[in-house]
């Protein structure tokens, strides 16, 4: 019931991922009256849905503590306790993205060695994809956070994207060791030493997250929030800008349709649904965060990433990795 278009978008999401990946069920709460109808709209989804009742749902203006308090009937609460409970593989949800976090961590908790979980998404770059975490869930982060945002993107690299030795990259202001703040500094130096298998690229700067320069981009979640929304808005800024031009004359016009096809390849390499779909990693448990603006292709696309975390075993890649990380030592043997 969460997001801007539900459940409209939610049932029609859920049919276009059922034609792409046949394999999928779904447990769907939320307002039976409203749900009914529009499942049976969606002959995909008349023998793989379950609806499960009810009248509570968390609205977006909600403080996270205060649905944590008295959400538990919610929608958006009994979808992630399905995950709790072995009913559901993961849970995704268009709603309130403090309220889904606070939940989630509540109800799921984190997983062994890790402190906090991060949001975590795909970027597209100049070589093609790459993830950013964290982009919003901590603030402000020790070098030991950040060291666990490395293990968890790594894995969901590997795991997901299918990249075998995915590199990692801590986002600073310059690429120079001695740059930066103490606390980036703190855990380059624990990613150098560590005895995880993992390629640690050093410092990246702002600009190589487009470049694709790393395949995992680790930050703070202030910093990574202020980072995707300016690249949303740039994106928006360029497409009101090319718009703008070919309407500029008839010449602009004429050349438009002469480029049309090369602009909808462009446009879909960039389209924000294609890598909808912010997962919650660290959690014991697949949690998938949509955007609240979104349309259906772009909900089916964050079912898609729920799906593929599961059939890619990334929850049971990030156990095995996190039973030989031991950031004590890994931090004892940075500061020798």
């Amino acid at each position: 019931m969460g997001g801007d278009g539900a459940p409209e978008i939610v049932v029609s999401g859920a049919a276009i991922a059922r034609e792409r990946q046949p394999e999928l069920k779904f447990l769907i709460y939320g307002d039976e009256k409203r749900l009914k109808p529009l499942i049976d709209e969606q002959p995909l989804l008349t023998d793989c849905v379950e609806i499960r009742h009810t009248d509570e749902a968390v609205q977006n203006e909600d403080k996270p503590s205060m649905a944590l308090r008295n959400g538990r009937k919610s929608s958006m609460w009994l979808a992630i306790e399905a995950v709790k409970n072995g009913e559901a593989a993961g849970v995704v949800s268009a709603g309130n993205t403090g309220a889904l976090m606070a939940m989630a961590k509540f109800c799921l908790r984190t997983l062994p060695g890790i402190d906090r979980p991060a949001i975590c998404s795909l970027f597209p770059t100049l070589r093609g994809e790459s993830c950013m975490l964290d982009l919003g869930a901590n603030v402000e982060c020790d070098a030991n956070n950040l060291v666990q945002f490395a293990v968890m993107g790594e894995v969901f690299v590997r795991t997901v994207l299918g990249i075998r030795e995915p590199t990692i990259g801590l986002l600073n202001v310059g690429v120079e060791e001695m740059k930066g703040k103490d606390i980036l500094k703190q855990a380059a130096s624990i990613l150098r030493t560590s005895s995880l298998p993992i390629e640690f690229a050093g410092f990246v700067e702002g600009d190589d997250i487009a470049k694709g320069t790393v395949d995992v981009v680790v930050t703070d979640g202030f910093t990574g929030n202020v980072a995707l929304k300016t690249a949303e808005g740039t994106s928006r800024l360029v497409s009101a800008y090319t718009r703008e031009a070919f309407r500029h004359s008839l010449f602009a016009r004429i050349g438009y349709l002469l480029a049309r096809r090369a602009l909808e390849k462009a446009k879909g390499r960039v389209d924000p649904r294609k890598y909808n779909g912010a997962v919650f990693v660290g959690l014991n448990g697949i949690a998938v965060k949509s955007h609240g603006g979104t349309d259906s292709i772009g909900f089916a696309n964050a079912i898609g990433v729920a799906a593929d975390m599961v059939s890619h075993g990334f929850m049971e890649t990030m156990k095995i990795d996190l039973e030989s990380f031991d950031p004590a030592r890994d931090t004892k043997a940075a500061a020798q």
